[in-house]
């Protein structure tokens, strides 16, 4: 059953390839498919103001908007590092209390500059995004559509698991630990917890309402730190099982290549067909590849660093018994563990469907091909044998043996802090 009727496509595209698409068909139900697939990277990428400026029919207003949002959520994360970071590096003068202040000033850091790649790579994202959308325009038959909603659906379970985990852990982190830590008293004074320290050299910092004050931009920054994260993994998962959509639809167009059951036209037809395909699939890789890893490569490192303090921080109250604190930080271990594994599993999720191509290639009835149109395969499987693949700035691919080292060089350092601290 077909999903296609007869519509003029737009006459430029902006990654250089709109001509190799169909150009008189579009799926009727592209409108709800592609808010079916970009919904929940839109509700977390809108808060942050990097929507309207990724998305090519945004407004004036609403791009002014955006600059309004990104203004804010930057002063909401200089609210944290300008008084914390100074104090964590030059100030505290404990070993313990220092050591107990990186994971989150670092974490606040890493956001922040991962806000700022996200930032200057908006118009990559936007190309991204109207790829995306062409190719739900484009889906010729219903059995293709069936497998982009079906990739579709993965990429928004990824992404909410991400939320979900993201969010328990780290807003229980601002909210619990400080509200529920025991508040020293002497004589007359009572010293109330702050999840980033660093304010006292502008104003006190506990007297009412400024300590409500903080505490409450404190979890705004939250917020904003973990819609950053929530939206580079989300960008990762829809484009990842986009891309693994399109290359089950390849497979789809081999098997069809003998035969031409489905595709009307003669073998050298579907097969020039299949090769547009497979390029353009490809050249979509390589742009999310370039878009996402210099973010990719914060994540990895963030996570290696932050979780080997989550591991040390768990252990120091485990020996001195804070339920409340054992309880939180295990919940924000767990959270960014998981996070840095939803990172490399999408990367081991794409190089595995690349990697199907050849065998799909080869068990065709390809010894059937009029001719030597056969030798035609040769040049899809050879590629197919050099999958691309999300890389950490183009230093290491993220694979689920990336994950494993992860956890590895953790536990390296966390003996390395152990020494130190002791």
């Amino acid at each position: 059953m077909r999903t296609y009727q007869s519509a003029s496509q737009p006459a430029n595209d902006s990654m250089n390839d709109r001509s190799r698409l169909p150009a008189k068909m579009h799926n009727v139900q592209y409108e709800y498919d592609i808010r079916y697939a970009m919904q929940l990277c839109r509700w977390i990428l809108k808060p942050i103001g990097i929507w309207h400026l990724i998305y090519g029919r945004s407004t004036q207003n609403e791009k002014l908007l955006s600059l309004i949002l990104i203004l804010a959520c930057f002063s909401g994360l200089c609210f944290v590092l300008v008084p914390a970071g100074p104090y964590t590096l030059l100030r505290e003068k404990d070993i313990n209390v220092k050591v107990k202040l990186f994971g989150p000033v670092g974490f606040c850091l890493t956001s922040a500059i991962k806000y700022c790649f996200l930032g200057a790579r908006v118009s990559a994202i936007g190309r991204c995004v109207e790829h995306v959308e062409n190719d739900w325009r484009v889906v010729r038959y219903q059995d293709h559509r069936k497998l982009m909603l079906r990739n579709a659906l993965i990429g928004r379970r990824l992404t909410t698991l991400c939320v979900i985990f993201l969010y328990t852990g780290g807003m229980s982190y601002h909210t619990i630990m400080p509200l529920s830590a025991k508040t020293k008293t002497n004589d007359s004074f009572t010293s109330r917890p702050l999840v980033y320290p660093g304010y006292d050299l502008y104003f006190n910092p506990q007297a009412s309402p400024t300590y409500e004050i903080i505490f409450c931009m404190h979890c705004l920054s939250a917020m904003i730190q973990y819609s950053v994260t929530t939206a580079a993994c989300s960008l990762a998962a829809i484009f990842a099982t986009h891309a693994c959509g399109q290359v089950q639809i390849l497979m789809r167009l081999l098997n069809d290549l003998v035969d031409g059951k489905r595709t009307k036209g003669t073998v050298e037809d579907r097969l020039s067909s299949i090769t547009r395909h497979h390029v353009r699939v490809l050249r979509f890789t390589a742009n999310v590849e370039k878009v996402l890893h210099e973010i990719c490569l914060m994540e990895l490192v963030a996570a290696t660093l932050i979780i080997c303090l989550l591991e040390y921080y768990c252990m120091m109250e485990w020996a001195n018994s804070d339920a409340v604190a054992i309880f939180t930080y295990f919940i924000l271990l767990i959270s960014l563990t998981f996070n840095i594994l939803i990172f490399c599993y999408i990367g081991e999720l794409l190089m595995e469907e690349y990697g199907k191509i050849a065998l799909a290639a080869y068990e065709i009835n390809w010894y059937d091909l009029p001719g030597h149109k056969a030798i035609d395969l040769v040049m899809i499987i050879t590629m197919s044998n050099y999958p691309p693949k999300l890389t950490a700035g183009k230093f290491c691919d993220l694979s689920l043996n990336t994950f494993s080292t992860v956890l590895k060089t953790s536990v390296v350092y966390l003996n390395l802090l152990r020494t130190v601290t002791q």
